[in-house]
């Protein structure tokens, strides 16, 4: 019954990737930045309902293509390559103590979310295949 929705979903899944970084991209430099925009309400409530929808949309396609994280390599990648983007993006925004750490966090982020893509496009977690 959900097959039919698997297009849908990940088109809304590939939406919710793009503008989630978008909006991490946008907070981490205002945080290096200094900038008091970083406190807006649409800032501050955006990115949690964007990864509350890309979180949903991706289990629901784990369960339509019936790949699932510590079964399927590329997707345990993904999984791990996410915990890392998080903590290195907790530190580009919240807990880096100077610009320069967070900017070193953000690099960092970044590299791990281009990983993620790139493993998922090419459903194999290993760069020199893709």
């Amino acid at each position: 019954m959900l097959a039919q929705y698997y297009f849908a979903l990940k088109t809304l899944h590939v939406t919710a990737v793009a503008t989630s970084i978008a909006l991490f991209v946008l907070r981490a430099a205002l945080r290096i930045g200094g900038s008091a925009h970083l406190q807006q309400p649409i800032l501050r409530i955006a990115p949690h309902v964007v990864d509350s929808v890309l979180l949903a949309s991706a289990v629901l396609l784990t369960i339509i293509i019936q790949q699932f994280p510590f079964v399927d390599g590329w997707l345990t990648a993904k999984l791990l390559a996410l915990v890392a983007y998080v903590v290195l993006g907790s530190i580009a925004i919240r807990r880096g103590r100077t610009p320069a750490i967070r900017a070193v966090a953000l690099a960092g982020a970044l590299l791990a979310v281009s990983y993620i893509v790139g493993t998922a496009l090419h459903h194999d977690p290993d760069p020199r295949h893709w």
